[in-house]
């Protein structure tokens, strides 16, 4: 029996092409199975990527392209758009699972594979009469401690805590997902905000929903979580370890979807970051990055800067102005960096620094002079550096950040601090971040490029569990074949 899938990304390139990743790897194991992504499109700026990725369109691989009305800017604003696609998206399916003649061998509907923030397609899937998983992008961690949360307050006899008052409190939180209490001051701000823990608790209420969960992460990383997540409270959906999943370098034998082609300054740029990082010694250079969104003001800037200069160490420094509304524009580069940086500090560190606008993430961790990774804490990023074996400093600007941190830091013994506590959110309205001095940074690059410290040891051991983990007879491949017989068993 041939077996279709439909897999719903949210509209944000990043989702997008982890979703065709996760795709593709599907395809790999089950030669009966076919995919099609629908992508929601809402503007010009996703253009090339779909342009590219519906010219790859074949039998088993296809994209139907749905366009919205407008760029949301806000997330909330994103949910109300997608509800709206709800009768196209159903239009879709139904038109995809015609027969195109008599005797052809239509493949059975078998299932939505929904993005996160797409949860409101699990209602067409109920309509078509067929089963909902979910895409997680972020790890299980995260996901764990969102489920327990909404469960919490979802449950009458448990105590409530007021979410307002997290940000100052000195109380701990035990979650089941974590070896060890956790801060309510390291709680993201979604769970600070009555509006924004509401908008969360009904989207893991959906969570809950679905059949299975695929969750980028890999056994070896998050055990303690993911056992959670098999014998978690209420009726958590089963979770499939299926990480790393990486949209920006090759994690396996097979070319990682299509080559999105970059515009020749930007190749430019990219040619010369990497010919420097050629010439440096192996593990001198660190290296800060942070992410799309990711940006900072020029008092913040100086501070960097004259850390960076204190430790004397190698660097290659993306820095980028703060946007005041990072869903409305994007942080854009510093038009003078004569003017924000420390009088004469360019000039003095010319020999052993680069300061950077747009930087190739990727192809920079993998080269072996990167020494430290200090990074916003991006799941996505954090997976990269750990593939390339590169220790990492986290500093975090929004979303899961916080948490993110506390984990790699606090319960894996993957990541060095920078800071223990953060204010702020980048994404969530919650734009003054708290001014973290020179002192701070240095104290914590200088951690970061100690050589044959005890996290460092862990991170190169964890950089082969998770190549390993993707191998066949890893243990995110047997994951995947569990979710893929799962997916049988349940139209069966």
């Amino acid at each position: 029996m041939k077996m279709e899938l439909v897999f719903i990304p949210s509209p944000a390139t990043g989702h997008l092409m982890a979703t065709v990743e996760m795709a593709e790897r599907l395809l790999d194991e089950n030669n009966r199975l076919s995919i099609t992504v629908i992508i929601i499109s809402f503007d010009s700026k996703t253009t090339s990527t779909i342009a590219s990725l519906t010219a790859a369109s074949n039998t088993r691989l296809r994209y139907e392209v749905i366009s919205g009305e407008n760029q949301p800017t806000e997330l909330k604003a994103t949910d109300c758009h997608v509800q709206k696609l709800k009768p196209l998206v159903k239009d879709a399916v139904a038109k995809l699972l015609e027969p195109t003649r008599p005797d052809s061998d239509t493949p059975r509907l078998a299932g939505f594979v929904v993005d996160m923030y797409c949860t409101c397609m699990i209602d067409v899937a109920n309509e078509l009469g067929v089963p909902s998983y979910l895409f997680y992008t972020s790890n299980a961690g995260f996901l764990g401690l969102l489920l327990h949360m909404q469960f919490m307050y979802d449950s009458p006899e448990e105590n409530k805590y007021d979410t307002s008052e997290f940000e100052d409190s000195d109380a701990e939180l035990v979650v089941p997902i974590l070896t060890r209490p956790y801060p309510l001051k390291c709680l993201p701000y979604i769970f600070k905000s009555k509006e924004w823990f509401s908008f969360f608790r009904t989207q893991a209420r959906r969570f809950r929903e679905t059949k299975g969960i695929l969750v980028n992460t890999l056994a070896e990383l998050e055990p303690h979580a993911l056992k959670f997540l098999s014998n978690g409270d209420g009726d958590t959906p089963p979770a499939y370890s299926v990480g790393p999943v990486l949209t920006t370098c090759a994690t396996s034998s097979r070319p990682v979807g299509p080559v999105l082609h970059l515009r020749n300054d930007t190749d430019v740029k990219e040619a010369e970051i990497l010919e420097w990082l050629d010439e440096q010694p192996a593990g001198s250079v660190v290296f800060l990055c942070f992410g799309s969104m990711g940006g900072f003001g020029e008092e913040q800037a100086r501070e960097i800067a004259t850390a960076l200069e204190r430790t004397g160490h190698r660097f290659i420094w993306s820095l980028r102005r703060a946007s005041p509304n990072v869903m409305k524009e994007p942080p854009r580069e510093f038009s003078n960096l004569e003017e924000i940086l420390p009088e004469g500090f360019i000039d003095r560190t010319e020999a052993r620094g680069k300061v950077i606008g747009w930087a190739p993430q990727a192809a920079v961790l993998e080269k072996p002079a990167i020494g430290g990774f200090i990074s916003h804490g991006g799941w996505n990023s954090t997976l990269e550096s750990l593939w390339f074996g590169v220790p990492t400093a986290i500093w975090p600007l929004y979303a899961e950040q916080k948490f993110n941190a506390f984990e790699m830091v606090e319960e894996l013994g993957l990541s060095v601090e920078i800071r223990k506590y953060w204010r702020g959110d980048l994404l969530l309205g919650r734009t003054e971040m708290e001014l973290v001095e020179a002192e701070e940074i240095e104290r914590g690059i200088r951690v970061l490029m100690e050589q044959g410290s005890d996290v460092r040891k862990r991170v190169k051991e964890t950089s082969e569990k998770c190549h390993v983990a993707l191998m066949e007879g890893g243990s995110s491949r047997i994951a995947l074949q569990k979710f893929v017989q799962d997916v049988m068993d349940n139209i069966a």
